[in-house]
């Protein structure tokens, strides 16, 4: 298939809103973990979205979360992109193909608060409109302007990813003409309590491929991309791979067989050898588990001297949103020719034969394989490059 063409994108997480901030905070080391705000019985850092988020339209009001504020925040960013795709596509040629872990589950948590203190739900809750997978689908239909194909994927960390995939076989099946995609995430009760009860979350910052680290932060935000199937391009997605090797329901295969067989897809599906690649935006959650695996299988696919890095060490993992945003990132590394320091408090693990930069690093990244591992060993890899 055709490499798919990114004519724009945003980005909303810990680290700010759009891409200037985002790039600020990646050039200075400077990580957006910090306190979370959902009271817990047990403490964990977290990368919370602390900047205000635009109120939705007065007309959309009956739809508004925190949720959808997000989505109406990565549109803003996409207002000229998805302009001139309008003015070349059919509207119902345009489609929304999103990615997300919990929906509106913070909204419905917010709601059964105020039930069991007081008694009854708040007026303005509707579960249809504030909660489900359709409702966000709606809200960036109606706030972009579009009406083609509309759904969304929920394979845990790899949902945003999932849309990249699906953004290219709908184009080169001659269905639609672009796509929104991309992934979304708020931070919820049963995601910070779920990840503790399986004793993944570490209490400090999350430190990807330290000695000492201890598990992973969550984080919430996320990112949009505009893919078309002709216009002027910021990256393309060269090479596509997904697998799904079901070795176990949370832990990886400890040699990272099935993050091996998707990075080896994506390679060959772009017609492109392992030292093509420059970077590697690593899944790299923080847990003594997965960055062992993932650093066996970049080494068994790409070497030892590819320069990895892990962002969510400044986002945290943002779950569903997580492969949209560092697709974003790798697209940053190859338009600003850097890419970010691996930050976290400790020394590289001795054990991780992969190198990991612990200064901002200068170059010509021509491509970035950026890998998104999700639980029941669900696997995607996007090689994104130079368009």
């Amino acid at each position: 298939m055709a490499p798919l063409l990114v004519t724009g994108y945003s980005m909303l997480s810990a680290l700010g809103t759009g891409r200037q901030q985002h790039l600020d905070a990646l050039a200075a080391g400077r990580s957006g973990l910090g306190a979370h705000p959902i009271e817990l019985d047990f403490e964990t850092a977290a990368g919370a979205v602390r900047q205000a988020l635009p109120e939705l339209p007065a007309e959309l009001q009956p739809w508004s979360t925190r949720l959808a504020r997000m989505a109406y925040a990565l549109l803003q960013e996409l207002d000229e992109p998805l302009r001139r795709a309008r003015e070349t596509w059919r509207p119902d040629r345009i489609a929304v193909l999103l990615g997300t872990s919990t929906a509106g589950a913070e909204t419905t948590e917010v709601a059964y608060k105020q039930f069991v203190d007081q008694g009854s739900f708040p007026r303005d809750y509707d579960f249809q409109r504030q909660h489900t997978f359709g409702a966000v689908l709606s809200i960036v239909r109606q706030l972009a302007g579009v009406d083609g194909p509309s759904w969304m994927a929920s394979t845990a960390c790899t949902s945003s990813g999932k849309t990249f995939a699906t953004a290219q076989r709908l184009i080169a099946a001659g269905a639609i003409d672009a796509a929104i995609v991309g992934g979304l995430d708020t931070l919820c009760t049963m995601t910070l309590t779920g990840f503790h009860a399986l004793q993944a979350l570490d209490s400090a910052p999350c430190r990807p491929f330290r000695e000492d680290r201890n598990g992973i932060s969550i984080g919430e935000g996320g990112a949009f991309a505009l893919v078309e199937r002709a216009g002027d391009a910021r990256v393309a997605i060269e090479g596509i791979g997904e697998t799904s090797d079901a070795y176990h329901i949370s832990a990886p295969h400890p040699e990272g067989s099935g993050a091996q067989a998707a990075m080896r897809e994506a390679l060959e599906r772009a017609g492109r050898a392992p030292e093509d690649v420059h970077h590697v935006n690593a899944h790299g959650t923080g847990t003594r588990l997965n960055d062992t695996a993932e650093a066996n299988a970049i080494q068994c696919v790409l070497g030892t001297e590819v320069p990895t890095v892990s962002t969510k060490a400044y986002t945290g993992h943002t779950l569903g949103a997580a492969a949209a945003i560092e697709m974003a990132f790798a697209a940053c590394a190859i338009e600003e020719g850097w890419i970010p320091p691996a930050i976290g408090d400790g020394d590289i693990d001795p054990k991780i034969e992969v190198k990991i930069p612990t200064q901002k690093t200068s170059g010509t990244f021509e491509r970035v394989l950026s890998n998104s591992f999700a639980f029941g060993g669900n696997n995607v890899s996007l090689l994104v490059a130079r368009a």
